[in-house]
């Protein structure tokens, strides 16, 4: 079994959104929680701003394709984790997910 981070970008935001589209956008990540079950290592957490920083010092606000959120699910591929994947709530949003497989390196 291996850790996937799913570093989601784009999407519609909630900053604008009643609280009723609130309720309604946060029952469906819920219910494709839950229907992960013990495959979601880390539900994660919305990005609200994010700066890129290169190799010389400088900074950007927001980079080229700032990260609007993240969670981490375990799988035992690739595979499974672009199936689980699929399911996301935030490309129902307009939004895309970058999967990238994590390895500890510590004991």
């Amino acid at each position: 079994m291996a850790n996937f981070l799913l570093i989601y970008h784009g999407g519609e935001t909630m900053e604008n959104a009643t609280p009723e589209q609130q309720q309604a956008t946060m029952q469906q990540w819920m219910n494709w929680f839950a229907g992960l079950g013990a495959a979601v290592a880390d539900g994660g957490n919305p990005i609200s701003r994010a700066w890129t920083i290169s190799t010389d010092g400088t900074t950007e606000d927001g980079g080229a394709n700032p990260a609007t959120g993240y969670s981490v699910l375990t799988a035992d591929s690739m595979q499974a984790a672009l199936e689980m994947a699929k399911g996301c709530p935030h490309l129902a949003s307009g939004g895309t997910i970058e999967l990238a497989e994590t390895y500890n390196v510590g004991p």
